[in-house]
């Protein structure tokens, strides 16, 4: 069989480098049975056509042919990959500028966010993979895009009996800080991290949580400028800079705000949320200015 393959993301996002994680496990899965397995063109006739989509903002080809297989969070929420896919080793060789192994520890999440689709799409938390079966034999880089891994005892200890293993991980999602004690504090101290300590702060009441596990870090060695915070920027663009404002005080700390963008609630972010996240959050202005300084000074008084 000749099998095409479609990444939405790729397609849409010139610059997106991040793999498919679902076409690479179907590209693994169609090789293992002799079939010819190619990127997809409108040009070219195929057997069969899987294309996957990650986020429903992402436009969808009109090319495509009406009996794709598409999968993916972007076209269904309750899309999943069958046993026999899902169980094969990811074929890296379609995405050969990653460098880096991915992959899931845990999947689901106990949680209810109203952002979230994750409890809807994968249920609650449970054990998915040993670490070591994610791992590749060309690098000592593995990149976890679990949801919430530190709710679940599998998975802290999974991280723990990584410590001294040689790989650099990078948990990609953002660690809840609520659930770091003093044992996590020191399996995260002890870890070789690619590059960042990753954490989210979507709330108030997340603020206290952030603090705390930066002050238990410091006790281990790990100062702020290794943390990463993701910071959900709602309508309510104050509330966001509040939480900025609170989470600078921890000097060197690094911030990385997200518009809320639900297109299947209708939720898009605005003007002020994309000015606050894109030209005050992640150009830095931030460390030197508040919110509303940083309004004055570019005569920003109205979004509308």
């Amino acid at each position: 069989m000749k099998i095409g393959l479609h990444d939405s993301e790729k397609e849409h996002f010139r610059h997106k480098t991040y793999p498919n994680y679902a076409l690479m496990k179907i590209s693994a899965y169609h090789k293992s049975l002799g079939d010819s397995v190619k990127w997809w063109s409108p040009l070219e006739k195929y057997d069969r056509v899987y294309s996957g989509k990650i986020f429903d903002f992402t436009p969808e080809n009109p090319y495509l042919p009406p009996d794709a297989i598409k999968g993916g969070t972007g076209y269904d929420v309750k899309s999943a990959l069958p046993q026999e896919i899902d169980d094969m080793y990811p074929d890296y060789s379609i995405y050969p500028e990653c460098d880096y192994a991915i992959g899931f520890i845990t999947r689901g999440c106990p949680n209810s966010c109203r952002w979230c689709v994750v409890p809807q799409k994968e249920g609650a938390i449970k054990p998915y993979r040993e670490w070591r079966e994610l791992v590749r034999s060309d690098s000592k880089k593995l990149v976890l895009m679990d949801n919430n891994i530190l709710a679940c005892r599998y998975g802290v200890d999974q991280l723990e009996s990584m410590i001294d293993s040689g790989y650099a991980i990078d948990l990609n999602q953002g660690m809840d800080a609520g659930l770091v004690d003093d044992r996590i504090a020191e399996i995260l101290s002890c870890l070789k991290w690619i590059r960042f300590i990753r954490f989210s702060c979507d709330t108030n009441a997340q603020i206290e949580a952030v603090r705390s596990t930066a002050d238990r870090l410091l006790k281990y060695g790990v100062r702020p400028y290794r943390l990463f915070i993701y910071l959900l920027v709602t309508s309510d663009v104050d509330n966001a800079a509040y939480r900025v404002d609170q989470l600078k005080q921890l000097r060197g700390i690094n911030i990385y705000a997200q518009p809320e963008r639900n297109t299947r609630m209708g939720i898009i972010p605005n003007a002020e949320q994309r000015e606050f996240a894109q030209k005050y959050v992640y150009s830095g202005c931030f460390r030197s200015e508040t919110w509303e300084d940083y309004k004055k000074r570019r005569k920003i008084f109205d979004y509308k």
